[in-house]
């Protein structure tokens, strides 16, 4: 499988070059040369697999290059029970037509410990595959989860070093903590004044500085990410539709060929396009649902086509979603457009210098698939969350209750429309409700915790025995965890960070 760039202006590239450079030359995403099949009989077959074999089916195809030993052993060591402690990626149905994804039960409790967990071990093979000895520096724009996850599956790795920027008020409490507290002689965390657009312009900024990319030869590194701009970040996403799937036939819940319909919480766009990838290679998936809170930009995209990231920017509880410039929908334009990449070209040209562009002819010719789009206020997502622990005995966290907000409106009109193609909803959960405990004890039973005068941690406890639900070891580390990590930036600093990182003055000032 070859890789080329979304912009059409690179080379064509190995999958193992793709993954290692993580960005083209021209400043697109690789995607691809072809999505390969998958029948309908394998997936069927899936039931009695376990998730590494459904993983290594899905994935195989798009790292041809490396062998079954290499492929499997990447697998093996992101998705082992040390790391999730069982099913890495298990459902909780809900009612008869309703099932929650969960894929939070990774080290970091949340979603992007799926591919996070993978991505590390497969760098270090597809550095071996082109034959690069330079250090890689990892550079990580974070709305949150990301930055924790790619700390954890990078930290001590051989030959890398990972660089994290996160909005410095644009994150929960936990997810401060949790990144502030990353121990490992590699890793590098940076608070950014502004907000997350801020940290991920910053980041592509770097990427396509030819002159930062002259220091880095210089003094012996490459640069690399670990957002879902990476395709080895995207890939192993794809999978866990596949998996989802399965264990819904194999539950008696569906029969093979039946639609899945799936909901996904949105901000950065990968992982709604990681089952639109899904289906494009035979997964029956029926309607996608592209859920946003009130930075409901992407709502606005798929009802016009007209994408505008000059618009008023909201801090809410769901602070992972809040994102005005969705990178990965770069790949679905990619594909919208027929694979015209100079057409994207021009596309993305205009969003870097005008805040916006228009793609409303592809809209109207519906080529975007069968992609459904709604939002949420913040009133609708904290009912969402109390009406699901009072129906269901569940606790969902906000951006899981985005969605699942989302889902009522768009369902009723569904149902309405065709009911004979309702299909079995799937509902994508992102993180742990633990990790924005306040926002979830809050909604659930009322402003307690603050008349008591609770901390951050009080609310995971008081989450915990509230709810009913167990704390993991890592939440109860925090609470003695020495913070270790506490620089803030201008948001115009962060390449004089990542100089400083390759020079090595960040570490030898620790």
């Amino acid at each position: 499988m070859r890789y080329r760039s979304t912009r059409g202006g690179a080379g064509v590239e190995s999958a193992a070059s793709a993954v290692v450079k993580g960005i083209a030359d021209d400043g697109g995403l690789f995607v691809p040369d072809g999505l390969p099949k998958v029948p309908l009989g394998m997936i069927s077959s899936m039931k009695g697999m376990g998730y590494a074999e459904r993983a290594y089916v899905v994935m195989r195809p798009f790292l041809d290059e490396l062998n079954e030993r290499e492929l499997m052993g990447c697998i093996d060591r992101a998705y082992s029970g040390d790391a999730f402690g069982g099913d890495p990626a298990p459902l909780s149905i809900l009612g008869d037509g309703l099932a929650v994804l969960e894929l939070w039960h990774g080290p970091t409790c949340a979603f992007k410990d799926m591919a996070l967990q993978f991505l590390p071990p497969l760098m270090g093979v597809c550095k071996g595959k082109i034959g690069t000895a330079v250090r890689t520096l990892i550079l990580t724009a974070t709305s949150g989860d990301t930055g924790k996850a790619a700390l954890e599956g990078f930290r001590d790795a051989e030959g890398m070093e990972v660089a994290v920027f996160y909005p410095s008020e644009g994150v929960s409490a936990v997810q401060r903590l949790q990144m502030q507290t990353q121990e490992g002689s590699n890793v590098h965390v940076f608070g950014v004044e502004g907000n997350f657009d801020d940290a991920q312009r910053g980041v592509k900024e770097i990427f396509s500085d030819g002159g930062i990319a002259a220091e880095a030869a210089a003094e012996g590194w490459a640069l690399s990410s670990a957002n879902s701009i990476n395709w080895g970040r995207l890939l192993p996403q794809i999978a866990y539709y596949f998996s989802a799937y399965a264990d819904l036939l194999r539950l008696g819940r569906m029969g093979a060929g039946d639609p899945m319909n799936v909901c996904v919480p949105t901000g950065n766009f990968g992982n709604i396009l990681a089952a639109w990838y899904a289906r494009a290679m035979g997964l029956p998936i029926g309607r996608l649902t592209c859920a946003s809170n009130m930075n409901d930009v992407l709502t606005e995209f798929f009802a016009t086509g007209a994408y505008e990231s000059g618009r008023a920017f909201h801090r809410t509880m769901s602070p992972s979603m809040d994102i005005l410039v969705s990178s990965n929908l770069e790949r679905l334009l990619y594909e919208a457009a027929g694979r015209d990449g100079a057409a994207v070209g021009s596309l993305m040209k205009a969003l870097a210098e005008e805040g916006r562009y228009d793609a409303s002819a592809l809209a109207a010719a519906g080529a975007f698939g069968p992609m459904d789009a709604g939002s949420a206020d913040e009133a609708e997502t904290a009912a969402a969350i109390k009406g699901v622990y009072d129906r269901y005995g569940y606790v969902m966290d906000p951006h899981t209750a985005v969605g699942y907000a989302v889902l009522g409106k768009i369902a009723e009109r569904r149902e309405a429309d065709r009911p004979d193609r309702v299909g079995h909803e799937l509902l994508v959960s992102t993180a742990s409700p633990l990790k924005f405990a306040e926002s979830v004890h809050s909604a659930i039973f009322g402003p307690t915790g603050a008349a008591l005068g609770w901390g951050d941690l009080d609310y995971v406890d008081g989450l915990s025995e509230g709810c009913s639900i167990g704390v993991p070891a890592q939440f109860g580390r925090l609470r003695h965890a020495k913070a270790l990590h506490g620089e803030v930036i201008p948001k115009g600093g962060m390449a004089d960070a990542v100089r400083s990182i390759m020079k090595g003055s960040v570490r030898a000032a620790r």
